[in-house]
């Protein structure tokens, strides 16, 4: 048998130590994949800086993170119809999910456990390096933008019908916003959104008819004319002080007024804060947009990236990605930059992460 290891996180607020890992077992509905790449996420970081006792409490140290991974079947389980040894494959790693809460699912390792359902397929012209980029991106989007309890939005389709609403994507460069664009389009929904102006070409190209300079101080007053005459969809809000942005425009806007949240109102830098001053921000920003939405008439909700007990999972890993990706209709975006290679190269990745890129995702090659 081969064996294993893992960059694990010793106890909370510490550094990865790449040490020996057990060998997975798949459970009847689960595959287990050789990783060849792996991306890394804000989350990773926060986690890693902040520890577990803010958000995440089950977790017990020493633990694996790590969300996006892509590789290579090696076993799959008794009930598995989708794979078979060999095949190559993306796949959310759940090990921080709490109805999992398993280290063996994390991503930073040489061998995952993932769901069959929160798995598809990748084609031969796909890299491992590319195809890493997109599990906790696309269930983030997907989440927001097709559960019930978020925007609840038709589900996507190769071949979509249109249905005369029009989306905001705040933050569209983003690894979020890149998946919740090509999502929303495939449902048959128009897609305003916003980046700085050198990501416009690339918003475009994945299906966005507007994006505007979300830095421009009348950005606000130009989307909510071009929306003049549509009805909105809602808006999904990505990144510092976003939902505040798009409960200005929904507010002035004809249609569905629902935002979901992919980014918890704190610091984008939260070294620099102390935990005190963090909750305080928390506590202040939540208490601010819970005013403002309801004056507005506006529901808010936070999105938790994982659609893998959802009819989400199903819908997009198995009924949509595998022939949307085979065909073309569906990119996996924003383009890998490869800092490393190893699970020695994990720590660097993440302190490369911390201070920021734009249109682009990390990701760490694994052989």
């Amino acid at each position: 048998m081969a064996t294993n290891a893992a960059a694990w996180i010793p106890a909370p607020k510490q550094r990865f130590q790449v040490k020996e890992a057990s060998y997975p077992t798949p459970g009847p509905d689960e595959i287990i994949t050789k990783n060849r790449a792996v991306a890394i996420n804000p989350v990773d970081w926060i986690l890693q800086d902040l520890g577990t006792s803010m958000a995440f409490g089950w977790i017990k140290y020493p633990f694996i993170f790590g969300h996006d991974v892509a590789g290579e079947v090696v076993q799959v389980g008794s009930k598995v119809t989708r794979f078979r040894i060999g095949d190559r494959v993306v796949g959310q790693a759940l090990s921080t999910d709490d109805k999992v809460n398993n280290a063996a699912y994390g991503g930073f390792q040489l061998y995952t456990v993932l769901l069959e359902r929160t798995t598809s397929p990748i084609p031969d012209s796909l890299s491992f390096e590319s195809a890493s980029v997109l599990p906790l991106g696309l269930a983030t989007a997907a989440a927001a933008l097709f559960q019930k309890d978020h925007l609840g939005l038709q589900y996507p389709q190769l071949e979509p019908k249109p249905t005369g609403k029009t989306l905001l994507v705040w933050g569209g460069s983003t690894s979020v916003g890149c998946n919740a664009i090509q999502l929303a389009v495939a449902a048959g929904y128009e897609v305003f959104s916003t980046s700085s102006p050198k990501n416009f070409d690339l918003l475009k190209s994945l299906g966005a008819s507007e994006v505007f300079d979300y830095k421009d101080p009348a950005v606000i007053n130009d989307i909510v004319k071009a929306m003049d005459g549509r009805k909105t969809a809602g808006a999904i809000a990505i990144g510092e002080n976003s939902v505040f942005h798009c409960l200005d425009v929904l507010g002035r806007c004809r249609g569905d007024r629902h935002i979901a949240l992919a980014t918890f109102p704190i610091p984008s830098q939260p070294k620099r804060f102390a935990a005190l001053q963090i909750v305080f921000y928390f506590v202040t920003a939540t208490i601010s947009i819970a005013i403002k939405s309801r004056l507005r008439g506006i529901k808010t909700s936070t999105i938790f990236g994982s659609v893998a007990h959802s009819p989400v999972g199903d819908a997009v890993y198995v009924r949509y990605l595998p022939e949307a990706l085979a065909t073309g209709k569906f990119r996996a975006t924003p383009e890998p930059m490869v800092t490393g290679e190893g699970l020695e190269a994990i720590q660097d990745a993440l302190d490369i992460q911390k201070k920021g890129i734009s249109a682009k995702k990390i990701v760490v090659k694994l052989g």
